[in-house]
């Protein structure tokens, strides 16, 4: 939640502050933080397309927006929009951090995203505009992986405390998911096409990557690729299906790195730990 302080008050503070010889210092940020006007180091909203109507600026990321006044993120700048919360409610951007920053569809940094370099400045795509939920700045590894599916399909990821392991997805296409086509999430190399019969991962494959990582993929109805083999984002390497210790058709998957299963991140939007949610590959098709 965020404070709320009268002007009057405000002052009184550093009144008695200067008063009684402290030196008050503050950076350009802090001092800008917040007010509405779209300074240097900061990632900015705006209500209307084309950089115009109110500006919500902010000097870091965001998990959550709020929904309702008077708790929740708002367009600051006069304008239209003023006033409104921000949350599925921008139509541009402009980043003057040092960094790129990443604005996502889901609270929580998650579902779909869409990345805006240092100085970028202009509109949210067509499946972002309006449906702005959360931002993170310098994101990082998210980048590394693509979903493992064709572009054009959604799939809802979910994730449960109960899973085995807990970093491990599940994801649908409902109504049916069997048959539907899997590809590898990364260039690299098939380490197994594995089939534990009627428990536990049944027909899976696991593949390495660079820097220790590796990706798996269990559950499946086929497997189209062999040990050794070559990948890449563009290969397809098997079907979705229901095998093993499945209860029904789905695909388990999970990344690793150095053994250790991390929660998942994609190029195209991140799952939400802990629930569900709807990706769509965006990038890169096969």
């Amino acid at each position: 939640m965020r404070l709320r302080w009268k002007a009057g008050a405000v002052a009184a503070a550093v009144a008695a502050l200067v008063a009684a010889g402290v030196t008050l210092v503050t950076t350009p940020a802090a001092a800008a933080a917040r007010d509405g006007v779209c300074d240097s180091g900061e990632f900015c909203f705006y209500y209307n397309s084309d950089n115009a109507g109110s500006i919500s600026d902010h000097a870091g990321s965001l998990s959550d927006y709020g929904t309702t006044q008077p708790s929740c993120y708002e367009f600051k700048g006069p304008g239209n929009g003023q006033g409104q919360c921000i949350k599925n409610n921008a139509a541009s951007v402009w980043n003057r951090s040092g960094g790129t920053v990443r604005v996502y569809y889901n609270t929580g940094y998650g579902g779909t995203s869409q990345d805006f370099g240092s100085g970028a400045k202009g509109n949210l795509n067509s499946t972002m505009k309006n449906n702005n939920a959360s931002h993170q700045f310098n994101p990082g590894s998210s980048g590394q992986f693509w979903l493992p599916f064709p572009c054009g399909e959604t799939w809802e990821a979910g994730t449960r405390t109960g899973h085995s392991p807990a970093n491990a997805v599940d994801f649908n296409h409902y109504p049916d998911d069997l048959n539907w086509m899997v590809y590898a999430s990364a260039p690299g190399t098939v380490s197994v096409v594995g089939n534990t019969g009627g428990t536990s991962y049944g027909r899976y494959i696991v593949i390495n990557h660079s820097g220790g990582y590796q990706t798996l993929y269990a559950h499946l109805n086929s497997q189209n690729v062999s040990v050794g083999q070559n990948v890449t984002e563009k290969t397809m390497i098997g079907r979705v299906g229901s095998t093993g210790g499945s209860t029904g058709p789905h695909l388990h998957y999970e990344q690793k790195r150095n053994g250790s299963v991390l929660q998942v991140k994609f190029r195209d939007g991140n799952p939400v730990y802990w629930g569900k949610t709807n990706l769509r590959r965006t990038t890169n098709c096969p």
